[in-house]
């Protein structure tokens, strides 16, 4: 019967199987609605473990849009482990929800939200667990509608076989219009099947449609057109920014997991977008413009989830938080409302330049305080000014020693590795860094007992940034300047022992720009490392860099690419990239000019102070920045008595 429980059937194996609480649902503020009361169905799919997918605020924020609607009904799914798999096959029990553990494959809709591109193989899992054919070309009318969301959607084209659609950008107002057309289509009869119902989304010009687009290929392998193939369908696929987002203050009751996550928190989204223009970060290019949720909104915020939840950690999120232009007011005014209450804030990684201990202390007064994690990203000031992160040695010192002197004893650094022109001499300064760091902290405290960690990611070149044209540096380079700076960390006894080092190899990062800047034609690469076993990828422990370069090098093997071609080769000015067709407002042209200037190191400042400086978005998507100061303040949450005491009464 669609829509049944298959409860009973899983419910035998979950003591076969580790952390079987993760299937069970059931959370705190976790929705059930009747499923014959409500005429458009989605399951919602973050494809990875619980405990990362349960936390992540964009699905939470459209798991609780859909549910406020009536006559739609959302739940959630996530990617078994494997032990669950192979049971879930040898006893036929489908991909499921945790919510009324409905199978996947009765519902209207399956929606994806990928993060990261390393969550494709988990897709794949999922789909076939569920009973959905692989391939969208395959789909009939009773299965569901597979849409693609989240940064990686900005380029979906290595998942275009398997994906029916795909959204762009903010997704509170795309699910609902997409499921206003599906409810329209469905009270008509469905008429024209499932092409018509596509072809309807596809007319909006902001859900994509891979289907209705066709790819040709010179002979040397780069992309000679895309094209459509419906005259009903776009020639270019818009991204949809949410605005006013006092309007859309999700979520308003945060689920709680039953078991142990990456984050625990609640959190609560202050700003959206980021125009600062490093030019390595693809969430800042794609999420512009800023909008900033106004001060009494990210109040009334924190107050609803805390009563709904009970949590004692606030995170205050956004891509770089210190930067609201509010802060200090935010940050004072929960302070002082929650005094005494063991309620702490928290913001995710801080800008050097954007950094006062005043503000630290506001964050720390009612919960522990904790390391400060700065991202400085580039060892040299030389290679800082290429990816645009206006942040000079002295500014980084300046800052860890007023962190030192007021009480903090451990700061994190967080670079990069492999950046466009970077030498072994810009990556080893990271080494001397962190030393000035270490001596700044001694000399400030009069402590020795200061540390200090230095964490390094590869870089990886993603569609819609300055960088898109780059050239990937290799794994075997990459891990060779890695190893040369562990060493020069290690060697200096004086500060050898205070400095923690830590890093990822180079291969899954070779594996993630595949998939980052691939075609049409890695999907073929995709599908034959999931056969062959290939799961969660995103987990060192299950990632095979070898599996995915033979599967490349088999499922390439007879056209003119291999991975080399996708990964570490520069892209010329003239070539069609795959996601050209794909509109995140920023102009190509002004983006190629930003590759140029990188190069000679020229920096561009943050639009939210200084003149437009034309990236188009604003003119494309009709949209503005928006920012404070409001100069509104949070009142207590507690109503002071307002009656006058008299004098007599006061002295008694």
């Amino acid at each position: 019967m669609s829509g049944a429980s298959v409860f009973p059937q899983l419910e035998a194996l979950l003591p076969f199987v580790t952390k079987p609480i993760q299937y069970v649902g059931g959370e705190l503020n976790s929705t059930i609605k009747d499923w014959d009361t409500c005429d458009v169905r989605w399951a919602l799919m973050y494809p990875d473990a619980y405990e990362v997918g349960l936390p992540n605020q964009g699905s939470m924020i459209l798991y609780e849009v859909l549910n406020e609607q009536e006559g739609i009904l959302a739940e959630r799914t996530y990617a078994v482990w494997p032990d669950l798999e192979k049971l879930m096959r040898e006893n036929h029990v489908p991909q499921f929800t945790v919510d009324a553990h409905r199978a996947v494959g009765d519902f209207d809709l399956l929606g994806l939200s990928f993060s990261t591109e390393l969550g494709y193989t988990n897709m794949l899992t999922a789909l076939d667990l569920a009973g959905i054919p692989m391939y969208a070309a395959d789909r009939g009318m009773d299965d569901p509608i597979v849409v693609a969301g989240g940064h990686a959607a900005f380029n979906p084209e290595p998942i275009s076989r398997f994906v029916d659609a795909a959204v762009l950008g903010d997704g509170e107002e795309a699910v609902l219009m997409i499921s206003a057309i599906v409810r329209q289509w469905k009270s008509e009869g469905r008429p024209g099947g499932r092409e018509e119902v596509l072809l309807r989304l596809a007319e909006t010009g902001s859900v994509y449609i891979p289907a209705f687009y066709d790819v040709d290929y010179h002979d040397d392998g780069r992309i000679r057109r895309v094209t459509t193939n419906q005259t009903r369908a776009p020639w270019r696929v818009s991204k949809h920014t949410v605005m006013n987002l006092d309007e859309w203050p999700f979520p308003k009751k945060p689920l709680v997991p039953l078991a142990e996550t990456v984050h625990e928190r609640m959190s609560v989204e202050i700003f959206r977008g980021c125009t600062r223009g490093c030019r390595f970060c693809q969430a800042g290019m794609i999420t512009r413009p800023v909008r900033e949720r106004s001060i009494t909104g990210i109040g009334d915020m924190v107050k609803a989830g805390l009563e709904a939840t009970g949590y004692e950690e606030v995170g205050l999120l956004s891509l770089s938080s210190a930067d609201h232009s509010e802060i200090a007011e935010i940050a004072k005014d929960l302070a002082d409302r929650y005094e005494g209450t063991q309620t702490g804030l928290s913001l995710p990684s801080t800008r050097v330049d954007a950094f006062n201990v005043d503000l630290a202390n506001e964050l720390t007064r009612n919960g522990r305080r904790s390391g400060l994690t700065f991202a400085p990203e580039g060892g040299s000031e030389r290679i800082r000014k290429v990816i645009n992160k206006m942040v000079t040695e002295e500014d980084l010192i300046r800052t860890v020693t007023t962190a030192y002197a007021n009480g903090w004893r451990q700061v994190k650094l967080y670079f990069m590795c492999g950046l466009p022109t970077e030498t072994d001499e810009d990556v080893l300064q990271i080494a001397e860094v962190a030393k000035r760091v270490i001596e700044a902290g001694r000399e400030a405290s009069g402590m020795k007992d200061i540390r200090c960690t230095v964490s390094i990611g590869g870089f990886v070149p993603k569609p819609h940034t300055p960088f898109q044209w780059a050239a990937q540096l290799n794994h075997e380079a990459t891990d060779a300047r890695l190893h040369k700076l562990r060493d020069a960390i290690r060697a200096d006894r004086r500060y050898g022992k205070s400095i923690g080092f830590r890093y990822h190899d180079g291969k899954p990062g070779i594996i993630e720009g595949l998939l980052s800047r691939g075609d049409r034609r890695v999907g073929a690469v995709i599908e034959r490392v999931w056969r062959q076993g290939a799961r969660f990828d995103g987990w060192s422990e299950h990632f095979s860099y070898q599996a995915w370069a033979d599967a490349a090098h088999e499922a390439l093997s007879d056209v003119p690419v291999d991975l080399d071609w996708y990964t570490i080769r520069e892209r010329g000015e003239d070539e069609v990239l795959p996601w050209d067709h794909l509109d995140s407002g920023l102009d190509k042209e002004w983006l190629w000019q930003d590759w140029q200037e990188s190069i000679s190191g020229a920096e561009v400042e943050d639009c939210r102070w200084t003149p437009c400086y034309d990236c188009g978005v604003c003119d494309q998507m009709g949209t503005s920045i928006q920012i404070g100061p409001t100069g509104q303040r949070l009142l207590p949450v507690t109503v002071v008595d307002p009656t006058p005491v008299l004098a007599n009464e006061a002295s008694l």
